[in-house]
């Protein structure tokens, strides 16, 4: 470090947005950062659909966040703790064990799954799939029940029923590799008793509400293809441990119920005297700004950015790029320039539809197939390697090889 002051930044979350902050951020040797999150790892939720599926383990879709943040030179601390509130008058961030002091605060704790609590049985009987435990515990069950399926051929064969509620990019995702898994899993391994039925439950008039034309066409077509049984404009209206109720008074059997209906922000940001929207996304200006409170941040899904009066759709991609631009402001912040307003926008949309197969928008290209899937791995990948590399410079640091 020089003899210059340091600048004491804290970022609260280790998901994509909070990552890329911190890779910025510590270019410069004068940035003492903290980071912060419950979890100590971070969770790839692009791919989970090829996790539950068992395309991949938990060990490819996270990455420790400890050996990350010691990848960089000295100036990067990662802490394993909760945060329960926040004193921005004070500049003291508040958790379960201590309070920190920062100069400049990045809040990027994401999303988590919104239970409705107007439909019984919805929290105790669905899976989420936001965070990783969620997914993991409905990937074990899931394998356990094609076991039980093989195990009882040849004396019953009752099929594995799964409802997959929302048919946004996440419910479309999981619906097409776990019908594809399943189909390769039954015909790959010959087994007499294949019998899946998943089930679409859609409340919009189309699945991928407010995407592009083609992708819906494309995503449909697929999802038809692979038996996928589409329901649209229906809701889940109550649901027990067997079944499932829709809003047109249909009962449907189910083993497994996946929920990917709807997000609201993370547990913490109720707590924080911050202005939020209706939605209770934390607002900020057109430099990611808190109004309040100018050298705090507030990006990834945790806030609602707007492009035209329209508002950006919560991606990784946005994520990523709200983080370069809230790191350039802290820059400036620190430099005394004037600060850069966003003009970020979805650079394009890639959807995974089973194995060799995906379909996509990318800088106003439309492609679908095998090279949709393949741009979509690269993607995945890159991103993978990228933190890989300081994960692996960390371990090195750590044990000394």
């Amino acid at each position: 470090m020089s003899n210059q002051k340091s600048n004491k930044i804290i970022v609260i979350g280790g998901g994509y947005a909070g990552l890329r902050t911190v890779e910025r951020l510590a270019k410069n040797p004068n940035n003492e950062i903290l980071l912060f999150d419950k979890h100590p790892y971070h969770f790839m939720q692009t791919d989970v659909y090829d996790l539950i599926a068992n395309e991949e383990d938990f060990a490819q879709v996270t990455v420790d966040l400890f050996t990350f943040s010691m990848g960089f030179d000295d100036n990067v601390v990662f802490h394993k703790q909760k945060i329960t509130n926040i004193d921005f008058k004070n500049k003291k961030v508040i958790t379960s064990i201590q309070r920190h002091h920062y100069d400049y605060l990045v809040i990027a704790v994401g999303s988590r799954t919104k239970y409705i609590s107007t439909v019984p049985g919805l929290r105790e009987y669905s899976y989420g799939v936001k965070s990783l435990n969620r997914a993991m515990y409905f990937k074990q069950k899931f394998e356990m029940s094609l076991f039980k399926k093989v195990d009882e051929s040849g004396t019953c064969c009752t099929p594995i029923n799964i409802i997959i509620a929302g048919a946004g990019l996440s419910g479309v995702e999981i619906a097409a590799q776990m019908a594809y898994f399943s189909r390769e899993f039954y015909n790959r391994n010959n087994f007499i008793c294949r019998k899946l039925n998943i089930v679409l439950v859609n409340s919009g008039k189309t699945i991928l509400k407010g995407m592009d034309k083609y992708l819906i066409d494309k995503s449909q077509k697929r999802l038809l293809d692979l038996e996928v049984d589409i329901r649209n404009e229906k809701k889940v209206i109550e649901l027990n441990a067997q079944s499932v109720k829709l809003s047109d008074g249909k009962v449907l059997q189910m083993d497994f119920m996946i929920f990917a209906g709807g997000v609201e922000p993370n547990g913490v940001i109720y707590n924080l005297d911050l202005a939020k929207n209706k939605a209770g996304y934390i607002e900020t200006n057109e430099y990611l700004q808190v109004p309040q409170y100018l050298d705090v941040f507030a990006i990834g899904d945790c806030t609602t950015i707007f492009n035209n009066g329209l508002p950006v759709p919560p991606t990784a991609d946005v994520a990523e790029q709200m983080a370069e631009l809230c790191a350039k402001n802290i820059d400036r912040l620190i430099l005394e320039k004037p600060l850069l307003k966003h003009n970020i926008k979805s650079r394009g949309t890639l959807i995974a539809l089973g194995r060799g197969y995906a379909v996509s928008k990318v800088f106003g290209i439309y492609s679908n197939g095998y090279l949709a899937y393949a741009v979509k791995k690269i993607v995945e990948k890159v991103y993978a390697k990228r933190l890989g590399y300081r994960s692996n410079r960390g371990c090195k640091k750590i044990f000394g090889t």
